[in-house]
């Protein structure tokens, strides 16, 4: 017996605003079953005594600390731009945004 029936596809898909033709229905249909077919039996092996994880090995911050380091000034970083306003770079406005 299906879990995902075709009127429960069709009910999806009218809600997703998606034209399905039949043979998509009963298509997806048999797909969205075994894929909670397979979550199914995920479920069934986790245990209680398994904390849960959001990733296979554990994770460390990779990143360096934040430190004060010496950069280019505002005339050196602007140096290079077509177009400077108010030690800015001046961009073209879009979608018609007021200023």
């Amino acid at each position: 017996m299906s879990a995902i029936t075709r009127d429960e596809v069709a009910h999806l898909a009218r809600l997703s605003r998606l034209a399905l033709a039949d043979e998509e229905l009963d298509h997806f249909a048999a797909q969205l079953d075994q894929i909670v077919g397979a979550v199914a039996r995920v479920a069934e092996v986790a245990a209680d005594d398994i904390p849960p994880s959001s990733h296979a090995l554990p994770l460390t911050n990779v990143f360096r600390p934040d430190e004060v380091r010496p950069s280019l000034t505002p005339q050196q970083a602007l140096s290079g731009a077509p177009a400077v306003e108010d030690d800015r770079f001046r961009v073209p406005r879009i979608l018609g945004e007021e200023a």
